[in-house]
């Protein structure tokens, strides 16, 4: 009980850790989802059509912008100093200049100017814009790949407990544990086996996969001493069966004594099947039940079996009437 209680804890933390790795990978994915949203709609906002020609307009000479500004108006500074005095210009009192045309060009010239130096503006703060999504986005990434990386480990730990993955044996933890405790039982049962047969019949634990790939290893055969080859249990004839299942009792009730500290399954009831065996065999079924009872257990027969009234002294008799069944203790 012990050693169940721990598994199902360590199971339980098992499925916690699972668990935990699960939120903090969906937590990871939305704020991914979040800051690629944000990223997009920052660029349909813009005006560009993905991030690419967002980050392309971005990469605009600002400062060659303010500089072509400056000769600007610096060169209409010159154009009004000359304006102001025609003989810096080199003009005549007689000329005709179209002072009109030319301050359309120059109003143009700088309504152009001041629009380049908008949407250098906009361009740059949306630039800036771009680039905190693009940091947003990056830390989202670099955050999901611990966790992805251990949800992947988790995943990978818990198809192998259920016997897929990576699992060679293809057997859930819990049918490796009882595998291992089968193993045991048929050691112990064997030997009780081995006794029973004279020495004809031992059990075998069996790996094999059953039928369809289905996981095995809860599987049991049999071991003929005489012919040297390991055959199926239901091979056995209806003696030889019974012989089989009282020496798994046994084996059980061995095994379980000694994962008690010692303590021993002091009684026993073995429920009919004496009628399939033969004299030999009977003898040496109540001579194991014997040795069994020499060393302090009780055990106890349900039988029809005429013989055996000889053979146990104690009987407790089951008598049918009109009136209804009656019990008759017999101790000799």
């Amino acid at each position: 009980m012990a050693a169940r209680r721990q598994f199902l804890l360590s199971r339980a933390a098992a499925l916690d850790r699972v668990a935990a790795a699960a939120i903090a990978v969906g937590a990871a994915c939305s704020e991914l989802d979040r800051a690629e949203q944000d990223l997009s709609a920052a660029v349909t906002r813009a005006g560009f059509d993905s991030l690419d020609d967002a980050l392309s307009a971005a990469a605009i000479d600002v400062d060659g912008l303010r500089r072509r500004v400056r000769a600007a108006e610096d060169a209409q500074a010159a154009v009004e100093a000359q304006l102001q005095d025609p003989q810096l210009a080199g003009l005549t009192a007689d000329e005709r200049i179209d002072v009109v045309g030319l301050g359309r060009t120059a109003q143009a010239a700088a309504t152009a100017a001041e629009q380049a130096i908008s949407l250098a503006h906009r361009l740059t703060a949306q630039r800036d814009q771009v680039a905190a999504a693009s940091n947003r986005l990056r830390a989202a990434w670099l955050t999901r790949e611990p966790v992805a990386r251990h949800e992947a480990e988790v995943s990978a730990l818990t198809e192998v407990m259920h016997g897929r993955g990576q699992n060679a044996l293809g057997m859930s933890l819990r049918t490796y544990v009882l595998a291992e405790r089968l193993k045991q039982v048929a050691g112990a049962a064997g030997q009780r086996l081995d006794r029973m047969s004279a020495g004809r019949y031992t059990f075998v634990h069996s790996t094999d996969r059953e039928a369809r790939g289905r996981a095995g290893g809860l599987g049991l055969d049999i071991l003929d001493g005489w012919s040297g080859l390991v055959r199926p249990t239901k091979t056995l004839s209806g003696g030889e069966s019974f012989l089989a299942s009282l020496a798994l009792a046994l084996g059980l009730a061995d095994i379980v004594a000694a994962e008690a500290g010692g303590r021993v399954l002091d009684t026993l009831f073995v429920d009919e099947g004496f009628g399939s065996l033969d004299p030999d065999t009977l003898d040496l079924v109540m001579g194991t039940l014997d040795e069994l009872r020499a060393g302090g257990r009780v055990v106890g027969v349900v039988s029809h079996v005429d013989e055996l009234r000889q053979r146990i002294p104690s009987q407790v008799r089951v008598c049918r009437t009109p009136q209804g069944s009656t019990l008759e203790v017999s101790t000799g």
